[in-house]
């Protein structure tokens, strides 16, 4: 294995509460902390140590997004990826980019970059989505181990174990091939002061989708975003009769 291709995100930091615009358009981002996807962190980190254990020689990390998504690779790189690749897409267009799209992006880079394995976070948490590493398993025709909790590479073969409802799922793969990572694969390194001011030093290549052949055009409209329903406080009832009332009253029984 040559080349591993990994994919990461910029989204809003995990920690900070979410704040709906006041028009309903959107989520508040200006002014907000941000920082690379949880689960493109593991993803990463399975690749360096793919790339630790000798069995892959480069590491090279993609973001699609504003100039800002830069932040994000320089994280990456300082994990120990090799170099970066930003695919500039910002404003409106942006905020309107769906899996569909970025999947595009990402089997292109594959087949321009000679990658062997591409690996995903399983899904993002400001979109929840967890699309993208099907639709570019799908674009490029190669096999695809999502969910995966474990990764070995046997041969000309991978070994993934995959997390599903049931439990475990092991499952052989072909090479080339997409990987979506899981929560449970591993736990990402933090970045050394050292290895950081490395990462400074590390190229980003930049590039439209159109330099990619990806029309990007938006294939969806939001019509409004909104806030969760405040739930209703709770409260003790002194005994199963009042609560059979509470629940007929209510509608919930009959």
């Amino acid at each position: 294995m040559s080349r591993v291709l990994v994919g990461v995100k910029r989204v809003i930091d995990y920690a900070v509460k979410i704040r709906v615009k006041p028009d309903k358009s959107g989520v508040v981002t200006e002014g907000v902390k941000h920082s690379m996807n949880p689960f493109d962190e593991i993803a990463v980190e399975e690749a360096v140590k793919l790339k630790e254990k000798k069995i892959a020689s480069e590491v090279v990390v993609v973001s699609v997004g504003p100039t800002q998504s830069q932040e994000v690779l320089r994280t990456a790189l300082a994990m120990g990826a090799d170099r970066g690749i930003h695919v500039e897409v910002a404003g409106k267009e942006f905020d309107l980019l769906q899996p569909i799209h970025v999947s595009k992006i990402l089997a292109k880079l594959a087949q321009d970059e000679k990658a062997d394995l591409v690996i995903l976070g399983k899904q993002a948490i400001d979109d929840d989505c967890n699309q993208t590493a099907q639709m570019t398993a799908a674009v490029l025709d190669w096999p695809q181990a999502t969910f995966a909790s474990k990764v070995e590479k046997e041969g000309d073969t991978l070994k993934v174990v995959r997390e599903v409802d049931g439990g475990l799922e092991t499952i052989k793969t072909k090479m080339p091939a997409v990987v979506s990572a899981d929560l449970r694969l591993n736990t990402p390194r933090y970045a050394t002061l050292p290895n950081i001011m490395k990462a400074k030093k590390k190229p980003i290549k930049k590039l439209a989708p159109k330099d990619l052949g990806v029309d990007t055009t938006p294939r969806i409209e939001i019509v409004s975003v909104e806030d969760p329903p405040v739930r209703q406080a709770g409260s003790v009832l002194p005994d199963v009769d009042t609560l059979l009332t509470k629940l007929r009253d209510g509608g919930h029984i009959k």
